[in-house]
């Protein structure tokens, strides 16, 4: 569809491939992004979500955080958006949040959300949230490089870029 995506499934998902007899969910496309402006810094998330013919759009602003804190809440929103559970194909440009939610996370389970290196893991919270959201839905997590003229992934940049500027700008 769109090259040879980066892919991964959320333990739901996997599950979810060998129950061939549920009714077929709501099939809905989600890009991404988030930005930041310093590290820390203010930040912004966008979200893209297609279904079908219909399509929505969310962003939103922290005054001061960290890029992956707003990679993590973009995929957050996104999921929480959804008011059923979907088949959800998910595109994001932050290897972070693709990793974290296909490979690491279950390592962090069983360690208490220990790294191996016994320290907590950064943004605990955001992970934890994310996780909750996943087991509503079938998730399959794509890679898309930044900044590359994806149009999904381009749209999510520039909503999570307006989300800093509109506050931005109001304080200036």
């Amino acid at each position: 569809m769109l090259g040879s995506p980066d892919v991964g499934r959320s333990q739901r998902g996997i599950q979810a491939l060998s129950n061939e007899s549920k009714p077929r969910r709501p099939q809905v496309t989600v890009y991404t992004d988030g930005a930041c402006r310093g590290n820390p810094g203010p930040g912004g998330w966008g979200v893209v979500l297609q279904s079908g013919e219909h399509e929505k759009t969310l962003y939103g602003y922290e005054a001061l955080t960290t890029n992956n804190r707003m990679e993590l809440m973009a995929a957050i929103s996104a999921l929480r958006a959804l008011n059923q559970a979907c088949d959800v194909a998910l595109w994001t440009d932050s290897q972070y949040v693709r990793q974290g939610i296909t490979q690491w996370i279950h390592n962090w389970l069983k360690r208490g959300w220990k790294t191996a290196a016994k320290q907590p893991v950064k943004n605990a919270e955001l992970w934890q949230m994310l996780h909750e959201e996943t087991q509503r839905h079938y998730v399959e997590w794509h890679w898309v490089k930044g900044h590359s003229g994806h149009p999904g992934n381009e749209k999510a940049d520039a909503l999570a870029n307006a989300a800093i500027d509109e506050h931005v700008e109001r304080r200036a």
